[in-house]
């Protein structure tokens, strides 16, 4: 995110023309999955032209930016950092989680620079991220079957039928949601939070662990690196902010069509409410309307691909979203699972070498290593999403490809949602602090010890 844009740099205004309104619109005609059973579609209309008739979330320009920024990590110049909740709630926007969720990964992006010399590009899962998909449209306990729970821009978590109704209303308010996140963020990254040399006072409030010691060995290096640099008279305004974009789940259309906009610039569309939107392992049908709807923005377009994923996907993939083959327009973000990433993920390696286009290359080694409990707690084994990170590295080397990035569910607190990692989580522990409606995240220490080992294997690339 770069600071905000005057309106000569990249505000958009409404649709103008016809030509432009019926492309972005021919998704309509084509099939659709994952989307909630709204049940009363005039209210779901007033909805979509309230959010439309709001301001952007996020500018052209900015997006523009972030564009340019990955198409250097597709070229082996940067590095991707993307993290944050596997489902936002309104509950959790509060101004500690955001600051926390933010300063965990400016911690990891600290260790991934200074550790493997390589420029990090900071993105959060954050302000937007409201929406799930689910493997079934319904859930049943005791007998008694309901809506599943889509996320808080859709319906509730509590299992009533109140609570479970599909509502308009939470569409608007998870715009005001994202506006006041985002607000948050930018007062973060923009006003002096951010600087690195504040690096310890991150820190402060986390528990002593493995983890931590090492961040605060590092800080204490690149302390004495700054006031070295400080005396040869270096100036360190440019320490004070960071980049920092947005990014979600480009899933409900109902949201994502209204807070598309034409740049005033160029004339072009681009979906503004965040920099960055992605394309799930469900809603990636080449005949589906999310790939046709999102093959007409200028937005930099994620794709998520499971290890069912063919050389010739990916290849029809990269002609419908990034038919130009322009640089750091479509980013394949990979999510295997530990046992399949060192099978799956070679043979679509190959297949770009000779291919005429260079997508970035993202590592997600949450989604493939998923396991449930006896006891019923959804989790995952911190020591299977290291091995798939490790896995991603050993198949690019081997390629002679370009590990771009790594995409995290993660937040800033302490929960016990992972097991594994130093804190030796096991299953008993998953119920002292389990607080995910949705998928288990790394908490911050995991989130360290995992920044850590991918910069080790970013300097040994």
């Amino acid at each position: 995110m770069v600071p905000i844009a005057e309106p000569s740099a990249g505000v958009v205004t409404d649709a103008s023309t016809t030509d432009v309104i019926d492309g972005l619109d021919y998704w309509r005609t084509l099939p659709i999955k994952q989307q909630p059973a709204w049940p009363d579609p005039s209210a779901v209309q007033a909805a979509s032209a309230e959010i439309a008739a709001l301001p952007p979330l996020v500018f052209a320009g900015e997006v523009d930016t972030l564009r340019e920024r990955l198409a250097a990590a597709a070229r082996g110049d940067a590095f991707l950092l993307q993290g944050g909740d596997c489902a936002e709630t309104f509950a959790g926007a509060t101004a500690d989680q955001i600051r926390d969720r933010v300063k965990t990964i400016l911690q990891m992006a600290v260790v991934l620079t200074y550790g493997a010399s390589v420029p990090v590009i900071k993105m959060g899962r954050m302000a937007g991220q409201f929406a799930k998909p689910r493997s079934s449209d319904s859930e049943t306990r005791d007998g008694v079957t309901l809506p599943a729970y889509r996320g808080d821009i859709v319906n509730g978590y509590d299992f009533t039928p109140e609570s479970r109704r599909a509502d308009p209303a939470r569409l608007v308010k998870g715009y005001h949601t994202s506006a006041s996140t985002i607000n948050l963020i930018r007062a973060f990254t923009q006003g002096g939070f951010a600087d690195l040399r504040q690096v310890h006072s991150w820190n402060r409030g986390f528990a002593s662990n493995p983890a931590n010691a090492a961040y605060e060995h590092l800080a204490k290096e690149i302390d004495k690196a700054i006031r070295f640099m400080e005396a040869a008279g270096a100036d360190f305004d440019e320490l004070k902010r960071v980049e920092f974009y947005t990014s979600h789940e480009g899933l409900l259309m109902d949201y994502e069509r209204p807070m598309t906009r034409i740049d005033s610039r160029t004339g072009d569309p681009y979906v503004l409410s965040s920099h960055f939107v992605w394309i799930g392992e469900r809603t990636r049908d080449l005949d589906g309307a999310h790939v046709d709807f999102l093959s007409r923005v200028r937005n930099p377009i994620g794709v998520k691909l499971g290890p069912s994923t063919t050389p010739d996907d990916m290849l029809r993939l990269i002609d419908v979203l990034d038919p130009d083959r322009e640089p750091g327009r479509l980013t394949f973000i990979t999510r295997m699972g530990a046992g399949k990433i060192r099978e799956s993920l070679p043979p679509l390696l190959e297949a770009i070498k000779g291919a005429d286009a260079t997508p970035l290359w993202v590592s997600d080694p949450m989604h493939g290593n998923g396991l449930t409990t006896p006891t019923g707690y959804k989790t995952r084994r911190f020591e299977e999403i290291m091995d798939e990170v490790k896995g991603f590295f050993e198949a690019h080397r081997a390629a002679g490809t370009h590990p771009g990035g790594i995409h995290i569910e993660l937040t800033g607190d302490d929960v016990t949602e992972c097991l594994g990692g130093s804190e030796h989580i096991d299953e008993a522990t998953l119920a002292t602090r389990y607080e995910s409606l949705c998928d288990p995240r790394l908490n911050h220490m995991q989130s360290l010890e995992l920044a850590f080992l991918v910069a080790e294997e970013l300097a040994a690339n």
